[in-house]
């Protein structure tokens, strides 16, 4: 079966389509196409719910309207955040949208670890609130679908389509990576699409709200998450986990 081959154990370059980002939508629909086709019930979208992934959420719901939307509730989200859930499962009430939470809940996390642990490990923080539970809930499907774009950071500008996912053991699949900020919101508009309203606010990439500040003009679109460090990834991309210790 074809998602026997496509299994992270079983990765060959040789194996992937061809894809092309020459289409309509930069070859979005065409990726998300595949992925279903390929994996069906098991592949997930784990959505932050930004801009990009309500864009995802209206392109996914057009190739299967019942796909699998995960969310990782890391207790610590705005409540504009919280509320745009709610507002997407009203608009497309096929989709299962799962609520995936840590498995320490934040009275438990401050016992263990300390009281406002991002302000002093914020990877450690971000490990136990959204690698592990992603990790977690993963261990059911094949493939994840990611919103990455190569113009959100330096660190992406080389992911593709189809990525072997060495973190996760899995394969991660990114229909925006060709995707401007422009052509995002572009389809949002053309579409009548609702987003966080803290977009408008100077937040362009939307996190905990303990981690997450507006950025100023002119500033990298990451530059509002873990302004207090040298840290611009939550952990789900990079490679390495984060040790406890």
């Amino acid at each position: 079966m074809a998602q026997d081959l496509l299994s992270y154990a079983h990765w060959s370059e040789q194996l992937l389509p061809e894809l092309s980002s020459e289409t309509a939508y930069k070859g979005a629909q065409q990726v998300l196409r595949w992925a279903y086709d390929t994996y069906g019930e098991r592949v997930a979208y784990s959505c932050s719910f930004g801009v990009e992934g309500i864009v995802l959420i209206d392109l996914i719901h057009q190739v299967k309207k019942d796909a699998t939307i995960i969310f990782l509730d890391t207790n610590f989200h705005f409540k504009e955040t919280y509320e745009l859930v709610d507002r997407v499962e009203a608009r497309y009430p096929e989709l299962k949208i799962i609520r995936q939470k840590p498995d320490l809940t934040p009275e438990e996390q401050a016992a263990k670890y300390g009281e406002k642990l991002w302000t002093r490990r914020p990877d450690l923080c971000c490990q136990l609130r959204k690698v592990d539970p992603l990790r977690k809930r993963l261990k059911n499907y094949d493939a994840w679908i990611s919103g990455l774009r190569h113009e959100q950071s330096p660190m992406r500008r080389n992911v593709q389509f189809i990525n072997k996912d060495e973190k996760f053991s899995s394969v991660k699949i990114c229909p925006l990576i060709h995707w401007t900020w422009q052509d995002v919101w572009d389809y949002v508009r053309d579409h009548d699409l609702p987003y966080n309203p803290l977009h408008d606010r100077n937040y362009p990439s939307i996190g905990c709200a303990y981690c997450t500040a507006p950025v100023k003009p002119g500033e990298d679109q990451r530059a509002g998450r873990w302004s207090a460090f040298d840290k611009t990834e939550c952990g789900l991309h990079l490679k390495n986990s984060v040790r406890e210790s």
